[in-house]
């Protein structure tokens, strides 16, 4: 199997998903993030197209890459006009890029009714740019645009495309499944005659672009490397248009762990996970958790007889080494848990508990029953850790509620206010106190807060950084039990909470405590 490279279009096929609009800062930072995973291509964008992609390939020319190579987009030059004079052209040759990607039709259907123009011209469009660029001294990628649509309509037409762009020079061929409708079966059946055509694998170098329509873009691309592409284009993340490219974030791990292939160092794909969150960050969008291989549950594990075997031997639920990626094993606790699960979570708390110690069974059926009124501990680490704590004996009170009322307030077409008035014990010391607040959660948040930073001034680093509410039985109505999630941060460090009531205000107050508490006790723990 040849050695195969990885092309990264995140900054310009990754852009054009929906909600993500990346700045010329955010595409230098992730170039850069792509260099350090070892990517061999990253496709920077169309500079023809915007005065964005234009700034990007001015300030990415200040920049020494270790490894990759930066590549300009494009089309090939317009119908019936000299390739000299066709902007576009021009504007690929003016980035001054090492690399110039350059797509042209294949599909006769677009030819006609997009371009509007004859199936010969077509051919001249493709000559002409690529020998053109060529000859400007640039390595040239082209992009076969629906080829594998073009070829279930007409292969010679499709075959000839890609013949005149090898003829004109064109270093790579890549076969693209624009559409993403094109499945494994039919993909191995064409590309098998693309090479006939091309009289085996040594006729030409060619690689694969595949998008996620139909839901297999990561097969089709790992089937194409089986069959002999050497490069493999796709995204991080799997961002892209309408349901998104190839994942390079699966493909990158399956090529190395499954096939053999290398395109990467072990220490670059050990940068794998770190990468997916940066660019998640970095385009706003929440990480997925189910993603393979990155995911934050990909190898996460949740009934006690999986933990209890792993606990032994890691692969008897582990298809690879969470190390691998860059990820890590997480054990999470749930009615489902059993004495494996806690002892492992524990042992992660710093606490070793012995499997037959009579407490593990109370503390098991506590979260059994809490689970079943409406609570869930795998996204509120820091309430499980303080029950945890509390089972074995070691307190975590800070302060005592004596009470707490909340007044809500609206005026004509005014914002509501909310005014908090709280009673607290800390020290045998009873604080009352009140303040107001955008709401009557964030009302409590700060009257507790008034309350206690002068005894705990520890508390100013800590703050809310996010809030879920979700209806737990919504048959019953404004009745119905409410479960919320609460994140909280010091700066350096993250956990999360959880309160269920079937009053919003209890259930945000239970989390909220919970919170502080445990901020509390971690600032305490460190001193």
């Amino acid at each position: 199997m040849p050695a195969v490279e990885i092309y990264d279009t995140t900054l310009r096929d990754g852009s054009q998903a929906e909600g993500i609009n990346f700045s010329v800062q955010d595409k230098i930072q992730i170039a850069q993030k792509l260099d350090e995973l070892g990517v061999h291509y990253i496709e920077g964008g169309w500079p023809g197209s915007n005065p964005k992609d234009a700034a990007f390939f001015q300030e990415v020319k200040k920049i020494s890459f270790r490894k990759a190579k930066i590549s300009a987009f494009g089309s090939t030059r317009k119908a019936n006009i000299q390739v000299e004079e066709d902007k576009n052209i021009r504007s690929l040759v003016e980035a001054e890029t090492p690399v110039v990607t350059i797509f042209g039709k294949s599909w006769t259907l677009h030819v006609r009714e997009a371009l509007k123009t004859t199936l010969d011209e077509n051919l001249r469009m493709i000559e002409d740019s690529v020998s053109f660029l060529v000859k400007q001294g640039r390595e040239v990628v082209y992009d076969a645009e629906h080829f594998f649509d073009g070829f279930k309509d007409n292969p010679e037409y499709a075959l000839k495309t890609l013949q005149v762009a090898h003829e004109a020079g064109a270093q790579i061929l890549v076969l693209c499944d624009t559409n993403g409708g094109t499945l494994p079966l039919e993909m191995e059946v064409i590309i098998n005659r693309m090479k006939e055509f091309f009289g085996g694998d040594e006729g030409i170098k060619w690689g694969i672009h595949a998008h996620n329509d139909s839901g297999v873009a990561v097969a089709n691309s790992l089937i194409a490397v089986h069959l002999g592409a050497q490069q493999v284009q796709g995204t991080i993340n799997g961002y892209g248009e309408r349901c998104g490219n190839a994942n390079l974030c699966t493909i990158i791990p399956n090529l190395k762990l499954k096939m053999n292939v290398h395109p990467i160092t072990d220490e670059e794909m050990r940068k794998l996970r770190e990468t997916s969150y940066f660019v998640s960050e970095i385009a706003n969008l929440r990480p997925n958790d189910y993603d393979p291989y990155v995911g934050r549950s990909a190898f996460t594990h949740k009934g006690g007889i999986h933990v209890s075997a792993i606990s032994r031997y890691p692969a008897t639920y582990e298809h690879a080494s969470p190390e691998s990626v860059g990820n890590e094993r997480r054990i999470l606790v749930s009615e489902q848990a059993g004495r494996s699960n806690l002892t492992y979570r524990a042992r992660e708390l710093g606490i070793e508990l012995d499997p037959k110690d009579p407490r593990l069974l109370t503390l098991i059926q506590k979260i059994k029953e809490a689970e079943n009124y409406g609570y869930q501990f795998e996204a509120a680490d820091a309430s499980f850790e303080l029950m945890l704590r509390e089972a074995l004996g070691e307190s975590a009170e800070f302060f005592d509620l004596e009470g707490f009322r909340v007044i809500v307030e609206k005026r004509g077409e005014e914002d509501t206010v909310a005014e908090a008035t709280i009673k607290v014990k800390v020290n045998e010391r009873m604080i009352h106190t009140a303040a107001e607040g955008d709401g009557p959660v964030h009302a409590l948040d700060n009257a507790l807060r008034k309350a206690l930073e002068e005894m705990y001034p520890l508390l100013k680093e800590i703050r809310l950084s996010d809030y879920k509410v979700r209806v737990l039985n919504e048959k019953e109505g404004t009745a119905a039990r409410i479960r919320v999630l609460i994140q909280s941060t010091d700066g350096r460090d993250s956990w999360g909470t959880v309160g269920v009531s079937a009053d919003i205000i209890e259930a945000s107050w239970q989390a909220l405590t919970d919170s502080i508490k445990y901020g509390l006790w971690r600032r305490e723990k460190k001193a």
